[in-house]
């Protein structure tokens, strides 16, 4: 069985911040800020791109609430939405869910990093354009 689908059927304990019909919200147990805040589809999905439109907007809608609400109550300077899909885009658990990362001035939290990648990116939006 999935941790994640375990959380949500509370056979294992997490911090919930907020939950309804289709989402929980729990506090990362391996925070990288104060307040970091994973977001469940209660339906299981292995990854965003696995998942069906409605779960997807259901997490959206939650993230928005959660990041203003977060960012208010714990006074941060603004935050990070973060999903990753699959293991090489650094996905732990086979369960689609959204990371909500607080941010604060002066902080040492790395999400993401500048590349020196070089692309035409031209070609690429002609291999992208949808």
């Amino acid at each position: 069985m999935c941790l994640f689908c375990d959380i949500v059927e509370k056979k294992v304990f997490s911090r919930i911040v907020y939950e309804n019909d289709q989402v929980l919200a729990m506090l990362d147990i391996n925070p990288l800020s104060k307040g970091h805040t994973v977001i469940l589809p209660k339906k299981h999905f292995d990854s965003l791109l696995e998942s069906d439109e409605e779960t997807v907007l259901a997490c959206t809608k939650a993230s928005h609430l959660l990041s203003k609400h977060l960012c208010e109550k714990l006074g941060a300077d603004g935050c990070n939405l973060l999903v990753n899909s699959h293991e090489c885009a650094g996905q732990t658990i086979p369960h689609m869910h959204f990371h909500i990362i607080p941010r604060y001035k002066n902080d040492e939290v790395v999400v993401l990093q500048p590349s020196s990648l070089e692309l035409n990116l031209d070609e690429v939006l002609e291999e992208v354009r949808c």
